[in-house]
């Protein structure tokens, strides 16, 4: 299978958090994330048809001119979205970022105090960020809402707390979660994806990313309120289920992904992340599927960045910096300093 030199040990060096290459992984994490974001924005909510029409070759990159209106978008009345521009997914990771380089315990207050400077998509089609600004209150917490929220944006996290911090760093998600994303499968996919990349960052083999990761999810459901609506699967239960399944394929095609696994309700979107980012190392496959794409590859592309630096495609991020112009590169590195 591409990619399956993940599954061989990586060296697991102790107080890589002093190192440059520690550095190097946060770097790689923030990086991979704003390009798979960008790179899955060009097919974000399209079925596999709709992305083979526009994209018979499939997604490689960027197709068509930084800067210029993604072609789909061209007539779009309330938003043009560019070739190379972030979405939300990357915003609201700067501000859970910027909250923790604010205060030293993790607050949903402090969280939802920088998500109310959020503004891309802030509609009411997007009811999670919505509701809490029309509440104009960071202290407000959300009751419910199991999208993939709360888990696009909480890399932060695990690039602040080691694995062997475990217990806060699922209550840290949790508190980045809560603010706009209060339902049990949003704060487990939250607590997950921490995981997932906290153990990344320790250059940890991929077979024990996966176990933290769940093991994340499963801790996390200890404090989260009883699944609801039609869920009937534990976020821990459906990324183990998915791996089971997708490990044993000698390739992943995004057909057969996208018939069986479209990323377009909580119980496959972050899932088909984790797994990507461990079976792949790339945001192209995720982009080629469909449905949730630029949150799937930007969780996938944060995770696999970390683990596996020389993945990065410098040139892709060289476009997301150039037309976005923030400071992800900066918060990085501030936030990489604070490894706990």
């Amino acid at each position: 299978m591409g990619g399956s030199s993940l599954w061989f040990a990586v060296k697991s060096p102790s107080g890589m958090n002093q190192t440059s290459e520690y550095r190097q992984r946060v770097l790689a994490c923030f990086k991979a994330l704003a390009s798979g974001d960008a790179i899955g924005k060009q097919t974000e909510m399209l079925s596999h048809p709709e992305v083979q029409h526009w994209y018979p070759e499939g997604i490689s990159g960027f197709h068509g001119q930084p800067g210029e209106p993604i072609p789909r978008y061209r007539d779009n009345r309330k938003h043009k979205w560019r070739i190379g521009e972030t979405t939300d997914d990357t915003e609201q990771t700067i501000a859970v970022a910027r909250a923790l380089l604010s205060t030293p315990k993790a607050s949903h207050t402090e969280f939802g105090r920088e998500l109310l400077k959020c503004r891309k998509s802030l509609h009411p089609g997007v009811k999670s960020l919505w509701t809490l600004h029309q509440s104009d209150d960071p202290s407000r917490t959300a009751s419910d809402g199991d999208g993939c929220g709360a888990a696009m944006r909480v890399a932060p996290v695990g690039v602040l707390y080691s694995p062997n911090r475990l217990e806060d760093l699922v209550c840290a998600a949790r508190e980045s979660s809560i603010p706009t994303h209060g339902g049990q499968l949003a704060i487990c996919a939250a607590a997950a994806v921490a995981g997932a990349v906290s153990a990344a960052l320790e250059g940890w083999p991929a077979a024990d990313v996966m176990k933290l990761a769940i093991q994340a999810a499963q801790k996390a459901e200890s404090f989260t309120p009883p699944l609801k609506g039609n869920a009937t699967s534990t976020m821990a239960a459906a990324i183990q289920k998915m791996h089971d399944d997708l490990s044993a394929h000698e390739s992943l095609l995004a057909s057969e992904l996208a018939e069986k696994y479209l990323p377009d309700k909580p119980e496959t979107k972050v899932p088909l992340a984790i797994n990507l980012a461990l079976l792949t190392e790339s945001a192209q496959l995720a982009a080629n599927v469909g449905g949730d794409s630029d949150s799937v590859a930007s969780i996938g592309a944060a995770i696999a960045g970390a683990l596996r630096p020389d993945t990065v495609n410098d040139a892709w991020f060289d476009v997301v910096q150039a037309i976005n112009q923030d400071d992800l590169v900066d918060i990085a590195e501030a936030l990489a300093k604070l490894r706990r």
